[in-house]
C-alpha cells in the first residue's frame, strides 16, 4: 500500500512536503478549511517549488467554498508548478461549512461541481450557472500560468454512497476520513463500480484511486494501547468526530445516536468544556478552535479507547501490518496520515511501515 500525509497550511509547510518526499510517500495533501487553517493553494505553491516527483493534493474543497471557475483557476495553477502531480478532493464541505456554523452542500452539488471542474481543468468549455443567469465558460488564457495539458487526478470524498456513486459517475477516486472498516470500504467501492458501469465506464480518469486519512501510533514495548502518547497521536481525529457529533446533536440527531453511552458521555462533556450546548447557534465558534491541531493535556480523558481504535491506527508493527493488509485487500490504495505531535517522525514511522 502506498504512504501519503495528509497537514493543515501552515509556516514551513514546504519543508515537511520535502522530507515526505526524501522518505519516498507518495502523495502530500492540504485541508481546505477556510477560517480555521490556512489557504491551501498557497501553500501547495510553496511545496510544488521545493519538490519534484511526490503529489500534492487537496482534501478537500467544495462549492460551497468556491465557484467552479475559482477553484479551477487555482488547480490550473498548481498544475503550471508541479505538472501532473496535482490530486483535487472535493466534496460536501462538511468540516470548512460547519466551521462557519452552515450547513455542508448536497451530493448532486457536489456532481455538478466537479464535472464542471474535470472540464475547466482539461481545457473544455463548460456550462456555469449563477441564478437564472447560465454561460459557457474556459480559460481564456490557458498556457504557461494555467496548465490544462497535464492531467489532474479527482477524487471525491465519501463516507456514504452518494457520495461513491458520484465517484463512479465521474470516474473518480475516493477520499475517506478515519473509515477503517474494510466492509465498509468494500461497499463504498461497490457502489462506485455500479454506478460506473451503468454509465458504461465512460468517464473513468487514468487514476481512481482510494485514499484512507487517519492517524498512526506505533506502540513502543509494552506501551499500552490507551497511553497518554496514544492519546495525543490520535486525539485530534476523534476530537474531530466528537465535536461533530456534539455540533449536529440538535439539528440531525442521527449521527450521535448512533455512539454508545461513553461516546455520548463524552460529547457532553466536550460541550460543557467549551462552555456552550448542542443548540447554542454560536456553538462552533467554541466547538473548532485549533479543530485538526494537537489536544490539550485536560482533554486526555475525552479520547476514548473504542473511538481511537475506530478512527486511527494505534498498535505494535505486527498487529499495524495485518490491519493494513486487510484494508488493502478491501479495496484502499493509499494510506494517509494527520500527523500533529512530530511529523517528520510520524511521517517516518508510516514510510517504515508500509516498507
Amino acid at each position: 500500500m502506498r504512504a501519503g500525509v495528509v497537514v493543515t497550511a501552515q509556516s514551513g509547510v514546504e519543508d515537511l512536503a520535502v522530507h515526505a518526499e526524501k522518505l519516498g510517500l507518495h502523495s502530500f495533501w492540504v485541508n481546505d478549511t477556510p477560517m480555521v487553517h490556512g489557504d491551501p493553494f498557497v501553500a501547495l505553491s510553496l511545496c510544488a517549488k521545493a519538490t519534484k516527483r511526490i503529489r500534492l493534493g487537496i482534501g478537500v474543497t467544495s462549492p460551497a467554498l468556491r465557484s467552479a471557475p475559482a477553484a479551477a483557476s487555482g488547480f490550473a495553477s498548481l498544475n503550471a508548478l508541479a505538472p501532473g502531480r496535482v490530486i483535487c478532493g472535493v466534496g460536501t464541505g462538511n468540516t470548512a461549512r460547519r466551521t462557519l456554523g452552515m450547513r455542508p452542500t448536497t451530493a448532486a452539488t457536489v456532481e455538478t461541481f466537479l464535472a464542471q471542474l474535470q472540464g475547466l481543468c482539461a481545457g473544455r468549455s463548460v456550462e456555469y450557472r449563477e441564478g437564472d443567469l447560465v454561460r459557457d465558460v474556459r480559460f481564456l488564457h490557458a498556457g504557461a500560468q494555467a496548465n490544462t495539458a497535464d492531467p489532474i487526478e479527482f477524487v471525491v470524498a465519501a463516507l456514504g454512497p452518494k457520495a461513491a456513486a458520484v465517484a463512479g459517475r465521474r470516474g473518480t477516486g475516493l477520499i475517506s476520513f478515519g473509515l477503517l472498516d474494510p466492509a465498509a470500504w468494500r461497499a463504498l467501492l461497490n457502489v462506485r463500480h455500479n454506478a460506473a458501469r451503468d454509465l458504461g465506464s465512460r468517464r473513468t480518469q487514468p487514476r481512481a484511486d482510494s485514499y484512507l486519512v487517519t492517524a498512526l501510533h506505533v506502540l513502543d514495548g509494552d506501551e499500552a494501547a490507551d497511553s497518554d502518547a496514544a492519546r495525543e497521536a490520535t486525539g485530534h481525529l476523534v476530537l474531530s468526530l466528537l465535536a461533530f457529533a456534539a455540533d449536529t446533536a440538535a439539528d440531525t440527531p442521527a449521527f450521535a445516536d448512533q455512539l454508545g453511552p461513553a461516546e455520548r458521555e463524552a460529547v457532553r462533556r466536550l460541550l460543557d468544556r467549551r462552555g456552550t450546548t448542542a443548540d447554542a447557534p454560536d456553538r462552533h465558534t467554541k466547538l473548532y478552535p485549533n479543530y485538526l491541531g494537537r489536544i490539550a493535556p485536560q482533554d486526555r480523558d475525552l479520547i476514548l479507547p473504542s473511538l481511537m481504535n475506530n478512527l486511527a491506527l494505534v498498535g505494535t508493527h505486527d498487529d499495524l501490518r495485518a490491519r493494513v493488509a486487510t484494508l488493502r485487500q478491501a479495496g484502499v490504495d493509499e494510506l494517509l496520515i494527520q500527523p500533529v505531535i512530530d511529523p517528520p517522525s510520524e511521517m517516518a514511522q508510516l514510510a517504515e511501515l508500509l516498507s
